[in-house]
């Protein structure tokens, strides 16, 4: 017992190093706001599959889905800290927390404020909620020993170390006109592609495959290029960089409404003479 109300009063107890992480991952988070509508170097945003249509929905986690920390479940009952390297996931998200937040970095360099380009190498770190931690979205060709839990291909996570296998680009989505987009600015909440710059293979989630993580069922994240029969990247490839809502705090600019021209019968309604 005296162990016991010693480790308690150092918060050395499990459940206590437990809800310390927790409350880190789940922190609420302010995203940086676009004024022009392009993301730059040292923005805070999220990186967002957007939702699409499935075959069979009942077997695919649908809706919007961000890209996670997510530690493992073991770890994540011994430590109050984000041990590396820590894995990835995509969730149900929609508010801007700890673990699904990013700072958008320039590669080689301090280039904070300047506009992000199709093209041009660039890092993902996250906190994780932390205020002394920064680990980077990284990737390495796949072995025997190290890849994705659920499909086998080449495997996302997040380590300390800056490195090459940290190193990413943004492509643009229409593959005709993606040499024509090179060196443009990247737009905010629009739809890209993000390729690994070592490996030249697109980051994924596999909507299908399930994880069971710390915080529920989620969505497998890999690095892979899914292809249709058109040579096209498939939706699983699809990324958003959401920034923040400027009209409401710790919120992000999928909470907006869409424009009603962008509604089938308004618009509609709207070009017909006859309409009244």
């Amino acid at each position: 017992m005296k162990d016991f109300l010693e480790k308690r009063a150092k918060g050395q107890l499990l459940i206590q190093r437990n809800r310390r992480l927790k409350e880190n991952l789940l922190r609420p988070m302010q995203l940086s706001v676009s004024e022009d509508g392009y993301v730059r170097c040292g923005d805070k945003v999220m990186l967002v599959n957007p939702a699409h249509a499935e075959v069979e929905a009942h077997l695919f986690l649908g809706g919007d889905l961000s890209l996670c920390a997510t530690p493992d479940e073991i770890k994540a009952h011994l430590s109050d800290e984000l041990e590396v390297p820590c894995g990835l996931s995509a969730a149900q998200t929609g508010n801007p927390v700890g673990r699904n937040t990013f700072t958008i970095l320039r590669a080689g360099g301090n280039a904070t404020g300047q506009v992000l380009r199709y093209g041009q190498d660039f890092c993902l770190a996250t906190t994780g909620g932390f205020e002394d931690k920064m680990l980077y979205l990284s990737s390495d060709h796949r072995t025997l020993q190290k890849s994705s839990k659920r499909s086998l291909l080449q495997e996302a996570y997040l380590t300390d170390e800056v490195s090459y296998l940290s190193c990413w680009q943004a492509a643009f989505l229409d593959p005709q006109l993606r040499l024509e987009y090179e060196g443009a600015p990247v737009p905010a909440n629009a739809k890209i592609l993000i390729h690994h710059c070592r490996t030249n293979r697109g980051l994924a989630v596999h909507r299908h495959l399930f994880l069971s993580t710390y915080f529920g069922k989620e969505a497998e994240v890999a690095v892979h290029t899914h292809l249709d029969s058109h040579r096209v990247e498939e939706p699983s490839n699809h990324w958003m960089l959401v920034t923040g809502n400027p009209r409401k705090d710790s919120s992000a600019m999928l909470d907006l409404p869409k424009p009603p021209a962008e509604d089938p019968p308004a618009l509609e309604q709207a070009t017909d003479p006859g309409a009244q």
